[in-house]
Formats: C-alpha cells, structure tokens, sequence
C-alpha cells in the first residue's frame, strides 16, 4: 500500500531549525505494531498519524521510535501545518481528537496556535543520583507529568552534558521527561529550556511543545505575566509563544516543510 509521507520542521521559521516530526495522513488505522514500525524506520523524534474523526475533528496519535506517547507539541502543530497548507488551505482550525483530549490548533497568518491543558505540579527534592545524572544539581525541582528543573542561569542550561544512559535508566520505572530551564539571559525571550527523554527513545529533544506546558505557567507565575516567550537552545534551536489562559496554554509557532514523498507499507 502507498500512504503519503511528509516531514516538517517544527516550532521555526527556517529548515533545518526546530523539531522534525513525519507525518502521515490515513483513511483508517494500521495494526500498532506497524505504526511503532514506521516510527522506528523514520527515527525521528515523533511521527504523527492522523484519519478523519467525528464532528469534523481528526483521530490523531503520536509515536516516537519506540513508544506511543500520550502528548506532542511539535508534531501536533506539523499536523496541522500539512492539513492547512497541504490539504485544505481554506481551513483557519482544526480539532484533534487524542489521548489527551480534544485539542485545537488555529492559524494566525504564519503562526500555528495549539490550545493545551495547562500541566500542574509540585515541588520536589531532587535525588541526587538524578542531578548527578542530568549533570548538576537545580536550585528548584518540580514534579508533574515529567520533571522540571529550574537554574539560576541560562549557561547552566546550556552547559549541561547529561549521561543518557544512566538517566534512561533512572527515568524508566516512571516514563518521565527532563525539562531544566532558567531566565533566559542572551537576546530576545523570558525562559531558555533543553528536555531530556532518554526513557522515551529521546535523548534530547530539540524543541518540545508539550514541556510548555510546564515552563508556561512556572515562568507565568514567576515573572508575573501571561504571556511567555520561550526559547528552546537545543542545537536546532526553536521559539515558541506562549500564553497562559485559566487551565490552558496556548502554545504558537511556525513550520516549514522539508519534505513530501510516499511510503510503501505492506498490506
């Protein structure tokens, strides 16, 4: 069977920037092994699969090379950036139905707006086997759907070399990610962030929408505002705009395509 295949990069406004994602348009679902299959061959941080829903909302599903994941940013605003410039230029929002619920995404000239749930969490001591394997110890921890990380400076971050081994190891009884962000201090933004999920196939993640569900409202409540302009300083990079809206973030930015093909998939 041929299936269509894109690949775009997320969460920038130049190739080669961002947060590659593959995604693949279907009319009815495959077997979940040969979904998990083709992630793996795309070995990319997630493939997105998607097929027409109910109420004119699309069944959408992510899978990184080794896991189906419960939810992402990246591939999620590649989705509807293939639906709104591919598919049906004339569609200003879209509706995905997922393991996370019904979520949105909207276009606003070239940015692509996602509407999130806002994650809570809660302060934690951190073991330190765990800063040992991140790389430091944070001034701040939280817990929530994953860990976040809090340091005093932008170059802490940036610094950081994790050992992905033993921090997979760590993480793997729990699943969770790392985000470890801090003020960001060089150029334009408020927060700088890197995340890690060697548990998940992923080491580092080059630009990670749905940890914004963290970072938006620590930053929010910290510096005292709603709206959140974030820098991701993985080595692609990525920007992301953030907005803090009751128990939602929005979350906004732009795509380019990288690439268009056909996938050969047995029947």
């Amino acid at each position: 069977m041929r299936y269509p295949l894109y690949q775009v990069d997320a969460f920038t406004g130049h190739l080669f920037g961002g947060n590659p994602a593959a995604v693949m348009p279907l009319e009815e679902w495959l077997r979940d092994d040969l979904l998990q299959e083709i992630a793996a061959e795309n070995n990319l941080a997630e493939t997105a699969f998607f097929r027409p829903g109910a109420d004119e909302a699309f069944e959408l599903r992510w899978f990184t090379p080794t896991v189906e994941v419960d939810l992402c940013g990246h591939a999620t605003l590649a989705t509807a950036f293939i639906l709104m410039t591919e598919i049906d230029t004339e569609m200003e929002e879209v509706a995905f139905d997922t393991r996370s619920g019904r979520l949105f995404v909207r276009r606003k000239r070239n940015l692509f707006i996602l509407d999130f749930p806002s994650h809570s969490f809660s302060g934690v001591d951190v073991p330190g086997e765990l800063a040992d394997a991140v790389g430091a110890a944070p001034s701040e921890a939280f817990e929530g759907p994953n860990y976040l990380f809090v340091y005093e400076h932008e170059s802490d971050v940036a610094t950081l070399e994790p050992d992905f081994s033993r921090l997979g190891s760590l993480l793997k009884e729990s699943g969770k990610g790392i985000t470890v962000t801090a003020p960001r201090e060089s150029g334009e933004g408020d927060a700088a962030s890197r995340y890690f999920a060697p548990a998940h196939g992923i080491p580092e993640d080059p630009v990670t929408g749905s940890a914004h569900c963290m970072i938006a409202p620590y930053w929010a409540q910290r510096l005292g505002k709603s709206h959140i302009h974030a820098l991701q300083i993985s080595k692609r990079g990525g920007e992301l705009f953030c907005t803090l809206r009751d128990d939602r973030v929005e979350i906004a930015g732009r795509a380019v395509k990288y690439l268009e093909g056909i996938a050969h998939i047995p029947g």
